[in-house]
């Protein structure tokens, strides 16, 4: 029994003597390649690993914000011996490069925060179309990497009438530190998309897609709905503009297809009669428009629709002498109406007369979609 019990305990005391000696080994300090840092200073613990109680001692001031420093093994182990630190794992390390980390803010960003913090106040619009100028100009910013938290406007100033703007920012951090605070002022105007000319524009011509861009324009300068580029290619301008003129949509007409003066073909149509003959514009007009026209041979003015460029359709109603009834629709004129709708055709060609234009009013036309019969 007694045997049995020496044993065992010689057993355990043979399996402790392995952990024992485990626990006596102190790993060597070994040298880091790369290095990165959040902090102002590099310390014994980021160089190397296993650094021990020397860890937290400041060896290097850090490179600056968002930039990579680089320091030979010589010089690190220099600096290493004169904290009593000894014996480092060097490897086949030549250089140890050190990395400042941080956070860039770009001047977009900025330029963002400060139009959201305008967005739908004091009379602005979105915050898309404000368009916000610095009174300094303002670089990429780069802040400690402990700065996570987003841009928050904690004072807000805007004058309308002036456009000038003064925002106070914070950017709460990791730590228990007080947040960065920012502050930015300049001016910020709300602006449009508009059509600006790109040359000076007559009355009379269409508008083709070179003469116009794309431009941001301070909304006060358009006074009304500004015209898009698409919207105005096509049109006339309701008067002459300039170079450099933003268009409303004001200022866009349909194009004229008839001009005061103008030599136009003018169409006479009823149903079964189709004539055309020559004649003047007395007024300009857009396509539907209703115009007056000069008949140049019979001297009469006519009233009509502009249907095609340099064309105006009058129709039989629209005539000063009386005419027939319209129908919905007719196949043909019967012979025995031929005779009047000749003489009502030559009416529009020679000067009225009552007793001719009497005589030619045409008889209410039948329906009929069967062969005439022959007499």
């Amino acid at each position: 029994m007694i045997r049995a019990t020496l044993a065992a305990i010689s057993t355990l005391v043979a399996l402790a003597l392995p952990a024992a000696a485990a626990n006596d080994f102190i790993a060597a300090p070994t040298l880091r390649a790369s290095v990165s840092v959040t902090s102002d200073v590099v310390r014994i613990g980021d160089l190397i690993d296993n650094a021990g109680s020397a860890a937290l001692i400041p060896v290097y001031r850090s490179p600056d914000l968002g930039t990579t420093g680089t320091l030979t093994v010589g010089q690190v182990l220099s600096v290493l011996r004169a904290k009593q630190v000894i014996g480092v794992m060097t490897g086949d390390i030549k250089e140890v490069q050190v990395t400042r980390l941080a956070r860039t803010l770009a001047s977009k960003d900025i330029e963002n925060a400060v139009a959201a913090a305008l967005e739908r106040r004091f009379g602005l619009g979105d915050a898309a179309n404000i368009t916000i100028t610095f009174d300094r100009s303002v670089a990429e910013m780069r802040l400690d990497a402990s700065n996570s938290g987003a841009l928050q406007p904690v004072a807000t100033r805007y004058d309308a009438r002036s456009g000038r703007f003064d925002i106070a920012f914070e950017i709460a951090n990791d730590g228990n530190a007080a947040p960065t605070k920012l502050r930015f002022t300049g001016t910020a105007i709300e602006t449009v998309e508009v059509a600006v000319l790109t040359r000076d524009i007559d009355r009379t011509e269409l508008l083709k897609s070179s003469d116009l861009s794309l431009e941001r324009r301070p909304k006060a300068e358009v006074a009304g709905e500004a015209a898009s580029r698409d919207r105005s290619i096509g049109m006339q301008l309701r008067r002459a503009m300039r170079a450099g003129t933003p268009i409303r949509a004001a200022d866009l007409v349909r194009p004229d297809f008839v001009v005061r003066d103008q030599a136009v073909t003018i169409i006479y149509q009823v149903p079964g009669l189709y004539l055309t003959t020559r004649g003047k514009a007395v007024e300009s007009g857009a396509e539907g428009d209703t115009v007056s026209v000069l008949n140049l041979q019979s001297k009469r003015t006519l009233t009509g629709i502009v249907t095609g460029r340099g064309q105006v359709t009058v129709q039989g109603a629209s005539q000063s002498a009386p005419m027939a009834p319209a129908v919905e629709q007719t196949s043909s004129i019967k012979r025995d109406e031929v005779p009047a709708a000749a003489a009502l055709a030559q009416s529009l060609i020679q000067p009225a007369n009552p007793a001719q234009i009497a005589q030619a009013q045409l008889p209410q036309a039948r329906l009929s979609h069967a062969p005439a019969k022959s007499e």
